[in-house]
């Protein structure tokens, strides 16, 4: 084993700076190609922009259900390589692109016959329901692409590779608004296909983004198919427990749109507005739990306990500093919010809910980031828990909202803050003083 020391070791804040940058702009690729992809379905009109939001819900769910195969390749693959093992790490990428691969043909023939009733499941009718249903099966046949980006893209980071899944990520984006642009609105020979062409414009990108990642990867780790049972087994397992965390977490999310839905089209188009918001500042600060988790896991597999604390509690800085910033930007930039991303009838019920937003940033930060911490121990078990018990007390609360008929966009999101607020104090919970059966207990 390699028994230099890691660069983190010398220079800490250097080195999680140098590669969180890469991961914050792939991170935030994708949803800022789903801003643009807002505002130009904004410019159609309510109904269709009420229709984009309950379809990138329902597929943004259905696959944030399958992201355990890009977190298990990550760590797996990170804690390999922190170990000295790196001859084992073809056999996790080629196992976690297999079924990547196949979970997306299942999404494609399973979820497509059922758009219609799903697209109603989330609050939507009439107009919107028939948009949002056509959305969804055009973006269906991109789902083997998109997993199998999410896993090649874990992979990547794994071996701390964080440059790479950004030029996938900027090459797929660029593409995708390029699209957007022709396929929407109708130039030249391409018809306007509205909602449609969104759609379209997606899933054409994410095939060309997979198949350039897949050659990029191999060429790095080298793929083996002598995988053996008990790395099946560990893959399975990690999926079962991050199945049902992502299951639990969607569901609560889902219940939102739903809810938001239900008051009116209105909040629905406004509800639409803050989540794209919302999974953008989040994604910002994933960057540093997705770098934290490939470094806690490349220590975990040194057995270096001590060091891969130190790694939190550099991260922790630089994390909440972060969603202080957010906030202060988002302030800065409602104006310009308004302008260009709320339809005017939906400002009433967007901005009470908007200062939610605003304020519960670093909040985020905190449950963000001992969610990579926890990934990159492996302790999947604890994170799936976390998640459960504070996504049922916050449907419970969603229920009580609804069934009182007095709910408001603005309630639905101090919902959102407190459920935050319970997961990253189970998160912080766990590293001090290490509850439970946590690696960090007593270190």
């Amino acid at each position: 084993m390699d028994t230099s020391p890691h660069p983190f070791i010398t220079q800490p804040h250097r080195t999680l700076i140098r590669l969180s940058i890469p991961v914050l702009f792939s991170l935030t690729a994708e949803p800022i190609t789903a801003l643009v992809d807002t505002a130009f379905i904004s410019s159609l009109g309510v109904v269709p922009l009420a229709a984009l939001g309950v379809g990138t819900t329902a597929l943004s769910s259905l696959f944030w259900m399958f992201n355990f195969l890009g977190v298990g390749a990550q760590t797996e693959i990170a804690q390999l390589f922190g170990g000295g093992k790196e001859d084992q790490a073809g056999g996790i990428l080629s196992l976690s692109l297999l079924l990547s691969l196949l979970a997306g043909f299942l999404l494609l023939l399973v979820i497509s016959p059922i758009s219609d009733w799903l697209a109603g499941l989330l609050g939507a009718s009439g107009a919107v329901q028939t948009y949002a249903a056509r959305y969804i099966q055009i973006r269906l046949f991109g789902a083997p692409a998109v997993l199998l980006t999410l896993t090649i893209s874990g992979a990547l980071r794994g071996i701390q590779d964080m440059r790479t899944p950004l030029w996938i990520a900027l090459g797929v984006n660029g593409m995708n608004i390029l699209l957007d642009w022709f396929l929407i609105f109708g130039i030249g020979p391409f018809p306007a296909l509205g909602v449609g062409g969104s759609a379209l414009a997606s899933t054409i990108s994410q095939w060309l983004g997979a198949l350039v990642g897949l050659r990029v990867v191999m060429g790095k780790i080298k793929p083996s198919s002598s995988f053996q049972l008990t790395q099946t087994m560990k893959i399975l397992q990690i999926g079962r427990d991050m199945f049902i965390r992502t299951g639990m977490l969607n569901l609560f999310l889902i219940y939102t749109t739903r809810a938001a839905n239900q008051i009116s089209p209105n909040a629905g188009a406004a509800h639409q507005v803050l989540r794209q918001m919302w999974v953008f500042t989040a994604l910002a600060l994933d960057a540093f739990a997705a770098t934290v988790q490939s470094l806690v896991g490349y220590f975990i597999g040194r057995e270096s306990v001590p060091n891969a604390k130190y790694v939190v509690r550099v991260a922790l800085v630089w994390s909440l500093g972060t969603g202080l910033i957010l906030s202060g930007l988002m302030a800065a930039g409602q104006g310009l919010v308004l302008q260009y991303l709320v339809p005017a009838s939906a400002v009433a019920a967007f901005l009470p809910a908007w200062l939610v937003s605003t304020l519960s940033q670093p909040l985020n930060s905190i449950a963000f980031l001992t969610d990579g911490v926890h990934l990159g121990t492996g302790d999947y078990g604890f994170l799936r828990n976390a998640v459960l018990i504070s996504s049922l007390i916050g449907i419970l609360g969603l229920w009580t909202l609804e069934r009182s008929g007095t709910g408001t966009l603005y309630w639905i999101w101090i919902l959102i803050a407190f459920w935050i607020i319970l997961r990253g104090s189970f998160g912080m919970l766990r590293i001090w003083p290490g509850v439970g059966k946590s690696v960090f207990h007593s270190r």
